[in-house]
């Protein structure tokens, strides 16, 4: 009769903002896919890379360099390391420390896997900068006894 709260439409109300909820949920989901299947993707392809010859890099000052034989033995400069201690006599070393920066010598024999665990410990030691040691090309392949007689040329990467 007359003592009405002033609702006349029965408490239903138009709502005019739009519920985001759902949109975050769904863009959160997609962003998580990409970021699983990017990597996957950049793997996935086969590149046939060109053969280059690069200009060698003059050394103002003896560098350490790292080298690995084909019966895959570790070297600092002369010395033989084991593989177990390379990482402390890095660590050790005030020349390698000083100049964060080494160069890698390695035989063509050695596997790709011993290289990459020269590197590693190289990095845990604090080595910031890793250079690649290679002898130029000269268009032929010649023998390791022919080519270990040749100057190495420094190539940094």
């Amino acid at each position: 009769m007359g003592m009405g709260g002033g609702n006349r439409g029965g408490g239903r109300t138009t709502m005019s903002e739009i519920n985001v909820t759902p949109m975050v949920d769904v863009m959160l989901v997609l962003l998580i896919i990409f970021m699983v299947t990017a990597p996957l993707i950049q793997q996935g392809v086969k590149v046939n890379l060109p053969e280059t010859k690069a200009a060698p890099v003059e050394a103002t000052e003896k560098k350490v360099v790292l080298s690995i034989d084909a019966g895959k033995k570790v070297y600092i400069g002369d010395a033989e390391v084991a593989m177990e201690e390379l990482e402390t006599k890095l660590a050790a070393n005030a020349k390698v420390q000083a100049d964060k920066e080494v160069f890698l010598h390695a035989d063509r024999d050695v596997p790709y896997g011993v290289v990459v665990e020269v590197m590693a410990a190289a990095q845990r030691a604090g080595i910031n900068n890793v250079g690649m040691i290679t002898d130029p090309s000269t268009g032929s392949k010649t023998s390791n006894a022919a080519s270990t007689s040749k100057k190495p040329k420094e190539a940094k990467r």
